[in-house]
């Protein structure tokens, strides 16, 4: 059979809904407050066919740029040969949700301001930068058989040919 390059394809699983997922969209998902500047995660929700985006932005995070009636525009990275290009896509309000990782940032950001708010005050120099989790502290373990009792060093031999 020839291969098909359609704009659906290689979405079977990707454009379809989970077990027990069927049915209409909640009305909550109309009446999603979106404004400019969030962060929203694009899901196409594949029983609305309007307003659907490309499957290469389904799972992506963008930021809105415009918001109308039915639909908002999406600020998304895209990367084409070794460059990432900013591409501006309208997709309808059906087929995005706004993204848990904002709240992450947002939250970091009120502690940062609250920080540096308190060195001001202090006049103590902060690091607001987040660092990896550090090593464990090295600790000393208490022989077995007591203090009195002599450590055995252990090495091994040296190779030597049998032959």
């Amino acid at each position: 059979m020839p291969h098909s390059f359609g704009v659906r394809a290689r979405t079977r699983h990707m454009f379809s809904k989970k077990f027990r997922q069927h049915g209409p969209i909640h009305l909550s998902q109309y009446l999603m407050n979106i404004k400019v500047g969030d962060y929203v995660d694009i899901f196409a929700n594949p029983s609305i066919h309007k307003g659907m985006p490309h499957k290469f932005y389904h799972g992506r995070t963008g930021i809105v740029f415009n918001v109308t009636k039915s639909a908002v525009g999406i600020r998304v990275n895209k990367l084409v040969n070794g460059r990432i290009i900013e591409k501006r896509i309208h997709v309808r309000i059906e087929h995005i949700r706004r993204s848990n990782f904002a709240k992450e940032i947002l939250r970091r950001k009120v502690e940062n301001e609250a920080t540096k708010e308190e060195a001001r005050k202090t006049g103590v120099k902060v690091n607001l930068k987040r660092t990896p989790k550090l090593p464990k502290d090295g600790y000393f373990i208490a022989s077995p058989g007591g203090d009195n009792v002599e450590i055995t060093t252990i090495q091994p031999l040296p190779f030597s040919d049998l032959v």
